[in-house]
């Protein structure tokens, strides 16, 4: 019986489905024998969904039980968060309670490999930037990882060079008000502003591009002309691909 996979994301309450989507084809073709389930850590989420759309979106454990009801002994779940902040550890936590057998795929970024394999991925999204200051925007957290984006953000400068920049929208560091004097101090007249998140939903339409306290009208106020990539980071192959090799490590334990 071949080992199922679990993609574990967070959810969303805007139209995630078509990146979902892009992404589990990925995953098929990377592992076209293998069952491969959906199953969502954010309960807040779930209520939503159910609530407004009628929609079930299933927790970690339920898809666990249900595949230990067919006879499974181990599953494979791949984290689809970005690092090793709250959601991953709650869902680390909530998988080695079941019953079935767990080996879990580590978020994007974990290792020195990932982070560069993340610079490379973004590439394309950099290509014909000119004169134009690029600038990742994640979600941030309080959690330790919060860490992560300073290491990205030196792995982007050795890349890319100058004019590439991480900020995040909550949690502080490096905060807007930083990146931006950052961006006026290199004299750059335009900025282009890329979602460092999974789905660009919320965040980006009301944060990062919002006519109300966003970055876009933050760098507006400087004199700053401000363009946007509409996609998160889950609708790139490169990214995927990353999140694939970890669901291969994560099968490469499992005792055969």
């Amino acid at each position: 019986m071949k080992i199922p996979i679990v993609m574990a994301a967070f959810g969303t309450t805007t139209r995630a489905m078509k990146t979902y989507s892009f992404i589990n084809n990925i995953c098929k073709q990377g592992f076209p024998d293998h069952e491969i389930l959906w199953a969502y850590s954010s309960r807040m989420v779930r209520d939503f969904s159910k609530k407004k759309r009628n929609t079930n979106m299933r927790l970690p454990h339920e898809v666990l039980a249900e595949l230990r009801e067919k006879g499974h002994s181990w599953a494979v779940v791949q984290s689809l968060h970005l690092m090793c902040g709250h959601e991953f550890c709650r869902l680390v936590e909530e998988v080695s309670d079941c019953d079935i057998r767990t080996s879990v795929g580590l978020p994007l970024l974990f290792s020195p490999e990932d982070y560069l394999a993340v610079s490379n991925a973004i590439r394309p999204m950099l290509s014909g930037r000119g004169d134009e200051a690029i600038v990742l925007v994640g979600h941030g957290t309080d959690h330790p990882s919060w860490a992560c984006y300073v290491a990205l953000s030196h792995m982007l400068a050795e890349t890319f060079g100058q004019g590439v920049y991480m900020g995040v929208v909550e949690d502080g560091y490096p905060s807007r008000e930083m990146i931006i004097a950052e961006v006026r101090k290199a004299g750059f007249a335009k900025v282009r502003l890329l979602p460092f998140m999974l789905i660009a939903g919320v965040h980006f339409a009301k944060d990062l591009m919002g006519d109300e306290d966003s970055w876009k009208t933050a760098f507006e106020r400087e004199g700053i002309a401000v363009s946007a990539e509409s996609k998160g980071l889950g609708f790139h192959e490169g990214i995927v691909d990353i999140f694939c090799n970890h669901v291969s490590e994560a099968m490469d334990v499992i005792p055969r």
